[in-house]
């Protein structure tokens, strides 16, 4: 299996450059990140690099194991945990109210790049930690938080969210799952599906969120709540004492992410407690499944970047042929070779402009929760309502093309599964489909995000974005000047798109989602475009000052590549979107 070594500089290059360390840091409480930031990623990267990275093997490790006395972690797993929780990592964002750190979502989400690159099957499960004590430090009493958040944060006990079960997949209107009331309780039967490291043997308790419906719930959505039903109940000391009559029945036999316990469990009369109101459950639910989303998307990033890391290394390594324009001498390492130029930059390129989108998302998510200026946090929020499903669906879709490209590259070798690279093409597999499938993400996008408010919140975001044009006119050099062009018709696209969003929305409902995917594709490769273009205005200032020419020469080059060669897709992506469902839609079920 391949190293990891964390992309510190470039990490940090997009956090201070793009998304605004500067402005994070302004909030109250965060005034020292800036002169924290580059220590905690250090010391993250060394424990990603030297303790996570080596345990994510398919052909050299042992995966979880289920056994009737409950699920075993994958080999090594256990003893990585207890590093990580032990260096505090699992509180690194968390509040300190509750024995985090309370440091930013911007420096957290860094953070997590590294834990996902490094070994996304072990990964999984602080994330869905998070996303848990997300939904209850929001939604749940102040007893529930007293009893189960300090030893959540602290990472000594974990976190599952349990919506999916066997007849409702990202339907949850049809969840069945029931809750009866019983003293201060209540008492939660059912099946859940698809429940990620729902079981193990990690830690003393796992904490499980559920959706379930009380007796006299409304029927669909409007009638689901939300209950905290833990693996053990606590005693009076608040420690773990009996057993929950919840079990793992088993875990799935999957394509990749072998080391991440995908659960079935099956509650029969287990002890839950109610957060916060009955039958408002989804709509807490949504408060986790948006910290989630983001971490997806950041999957997408992170397991681009290793596919990278790894084809890189190969291609500088890897003799074979001589140089088109050399019909005699030594043979060259294929990275000579223009085509295996054109992929590595696909994935250099595609991967940066993710960790840009990703990082200024999770900026704005500061912003939202610390700003004291109402209006100030109300505009971050809907940034970051907007930029959630292009960061979830187009990071991860992305990360298929990258993580492909990375065995193609590899060539023969690639489809060995000794190099590492299948791997990361059957890990990534799963991202456009768990916490919402693209087209779930899309129609968000389109409804939720841009009809719902007639376009307002993607206009501000296409006004910043052609000040990015301004400033590139005024800015010297061929390089800036290619990008501005390609970028222009980019933003063109996705103003036009918005505007037929809008318009056909209600009308030609069908048309629209039938179209989604297409135009949150569109969406992230010109927010994408947008974010390596800023990065080429920095870059272009600091070459101009003498500064480090390598590394900042790269950040333009990089960004003309996307302009020239990735961004026109938006153009063609908006043509597509136009011709609406009508085709799709026309064929009878027998004439496929």
């Amino acid at each position: 299996m391949s190293t990891y070594t964390a992309p510190i500089r470039d990490m940090l290059f997009v956090m201070t450059e793009l998304a605004g360390l500067d402005t994070v840091a302004a909030l109250p409480g965060f005034e020292e990140v800036p002169d924290l930031a580059e220590a905690v990623l250090e010391e993250a990267g060394k424990l990603a690099g030297e303790v996570l990275a080596p345990l994510n093997s398919d052909t050299g490790h042992t995966g979880a194991q289920w056994t009737a006395d409950g699920v075993i972690a994958a080999e090594g797993f256990k003893d990585a945990y207890w590093q990580f929780v032990e260096g505090g990592w699992n509180g690194l964002s968390c509040p300190a109210e509750f024995e985090g750190q309370g440091l930013p979502e911007l420096l957290g989400t860094a953070t997590h790049e590294m834990w996902q690159a490094a070994n996304m099957s072990f990964a999984l499960c602080p994330m869905l930690t998070m996303g848990a004590i997300e939904a209850i430090h929001h939604h749940a009493s102040d007893e529930l938080k007293a009893a189960y958040l300090p030893k959540m944060v602290s990472g000594e006990w974990t976190g599952t969210m349990n919506l999916t079960e066997p007849q409702a997949g990202s339907d949850l209107s049809a969840v069945r799952s029931k809750a009866v009331p019983e003293g201060d309780h209540y008492l939660v039967s059912g099946q859940k599906i698809f429940i990620t490291w729902g079981d193990h043997d990690m830690t003393e308790n796992t904490i499980h969120l559920v959706l379930a419906r009380l007796p006299d719930a409304p029927e669909g959505v409007k009638g689901i709540s939300l209950f905290v039903c833990p693996k053990f109940l606590l005693d009076a000391d608040g420690a773990p004492a009996q057993r929950n009559t919840v079990q793992c029945v088993s875990i799935e036999h999957k394509l990749g992410i072998h080391g991440s316990p995908t659960c079935v469990l099956a509650f029969e009369d287990a002890v839950g407690y109610l957060v916060g109101e009955p039958n408002k459950g989804l709509g807490y639910m949504f408060t986790m499944m948006n910290e989630a989303r983001l971490k997806v998307g950041l999957q997408g990033l992170a397991i681009s970047d290793r596919a990278y890391q790894l084809a890189l290394s190969y291609a500088k390594e890897r003799v074979q042929g001589r140089p088109a324009n050399a019909k005699a001498g030594d043979r060259t390492a294929i990275i000579g070779h223009a085509d295996i130029r054109r992929m590595l930059l696909t994935m250099k390129s595609q991967t940066e402009a993710m960790r840009a989108i990703a990082y200024t998302t999770a900026s704005y998510m500061d912003i939202a929760r610390h700003s004291e200026d109402a209006a100030t946090a109300a505009a971050a929020q809907a940034r970051v309502d907007l930029m959630i499903p292009i960061v979830k669906a187009w990071s991860t879709e992305v990360g298929q093309e990258v993580t492909s490209l990375g065995v193609q590259v590899h060539g023969g070798m690639g489809y060995v599964e000794e190099t590492g690279a299948a791997q990361f093409l059957r890990d990534a597999r799963i991202t456009t489909i768990y916490e919402g499938t693209t087209a779930i993400q899309a129609n968000d996008f389109v409804g939720r995000k841009v009809a719902h408010d007639g376009g307002a919140a993607l206009g501000v975001l296409l006004n910043e974005m052609k000040a990015t044009l301004e400033e590139l006119a005024a800015a010297p050099g061929d390089d800036l000047a290619a990008i501005r062009a390609s970028l222009t018709e980019g933003v063109r696209a996705l103003e036009e798109l918005g505007q037929w969003v809008v318009a056909n929305f209600k009308p030609n409902m069908v048309d629209v989602l039938g179209e989604a995917v297409n135009a949150v594709m569109l969406a992230g490769y010109v927010c994408g475009g947008w974010q390596l273009a800023r990065a080429a205005l920095v870059a272009n200032a600091k070459l101009a000052a003498g500064e480090d020419p390598a590394f900042y020469e790269a950040k333009v080059l990089t960004a003309r590549f996307y302009a020239e060669q990735l961004l026109p897709k938006a153009s063609s992506l908006l043509t597509t979107v136009k011709t609406g469902a009508r085709t799709m839609m026309a064929l009878t079920e027998e004439q496929f």
